[in-house]
């Protein structure tokens, strides 16, 4: 058996149920290989589950992203060998922790080029940049979109991979600050805490408004989302950061144009082990090529996760968090 140190809540609620606790890990089962976490990814997926907006069955651990090596072979396992560099996003909850053990089907090798950090810190988000930019809606050069939260983990990947594919990019931001850092990344930057961006997004289009909207904010943002939007535009919905959007009737998609909307999870774009081998590919490719550059902002101890989460949820961390085992 081994011993390991893992993040665990017993309770749904705020970042105070959090506990850093000694666990043993069982044996290794079929499929599964050990890994040795090198860096942990924190999103905001991990507050829904802890707070039971997304529930998971409890007592349980925390976390779908990290990096690490692996450290032993399960049965049946002939993808990896031990010492290989590996990471995952999404897949079974429990990341917030020093080792686990996690169906080899769940991970993708790590390229040389890439840091551990990165891997752990940016997978999820890359992954989500990808299937939300080139499939759920496909963007093209010449197109005119918007992207909210253009300054976050999600938002700098996917400013930086829009504009790589030709599109002019509109960021929103809630701050001067986060102005200043979505700014490289945008040919226009709107911070909604001052002005309305929805209104601002019909001037730069000339009244036309955008083909699609990326909104990873939820329900303060959806309004101004729609009202956002061309004919027959899309609403791309794909994450709750100010809360879920609340019930609407379908009527409004109608009145506002024949919209779309749509409310997509990775979990449905990586189904298959060649989706998500081909999904984490094109990150790491786009990496590579220098389009997109990712960073890790934020450091903190694993024993210092509910910190890392308070600090998330208050709206003060910028980019990709991780957590160091």
């Amino acid at each position: 058996m081994t011993k390991a140190h893992a993040i665990r809540f017993e309770q749904t609620g705020d970042a105070s149920v959090l506990r850093y606790t000694e666990v043993t890990l069982p044996e290794l089962a079929p499929g599964e290989v050990r890994l040795r976490h090198t860096a942990v990814g924190v999103n905001f997926v991990d507050t829904y589950h802890r707070s039971g907006l997304y529930p998971v069955p409890l007592p349980s651990g925390l976390g779908q992203e990290a990096a690490g090596v692996v450290e032993a072979l399960g049965p049946d396992v002939t993808e990896f060998k031990v010492g290989d560099r590996v990471a995952y996003a999404g897949g079974p909850i429990g990341s917030y922790s020093t080792h686990r053990n996690i169906p080899a089907a769940r991970l993708v090798p790590v390229p040389e080029a890439v840091p551990d950090e990165i891997a752990a810190g940016t997978l999820l988000r890359g992954m989500t940049c990808q299937y939300l930019l080139k499939r759920t809606f496909q963007v093209e050069a010449d197109m005119t979109i918007l992207i909210h939260a253009a300054a976050g983990g999600v938002g700098q990947i996917a400013t930086q991979w829009a504009k790589a594919l030709g599109a002019t990019v509109i960021g929103t931001v809630g701050s001067a600050q986060k102005a200043e850092l979505a700014k490289p990344h945008c040919d226009h930057v709107i911070n909604y805490s001052s002005e309305h961006f929805a209104e601002r997004v019909r001037e730069i289009t000339a009244g036309k408004g955008v083909p699609v909207v990326y909104d990873g904010v939820g329900a303060a943002t959806f309004n101004g989302s729609l009202d956002s939007l061309a004919l027959r535009g899309m609403l791309v919905s794909f994450g709750n950061a100010s809360g879920p959007v609340p019930p609407f009737p379908p009527g409004i998609l109608s009145q506002k144009g024949s919209l779309y909307f749509t409310r997509p999870s990775l979990a449905h774009y990586t189904a298959t082990r060649e989706e998500l081998l081909a999904t984490a590919a094109d990150y790491f490719a786009v990496l590579a090529s220098g389009q997109v550059t990712a960073q890790v902002h934020q450091r903190y101890a694993l024993a210092d996760a509910a910190k890392a989460q308070r600090d998330l949820e208050g709206r003060q961390t910028t980019g990709s968090i991780v957590l160091l085992p």
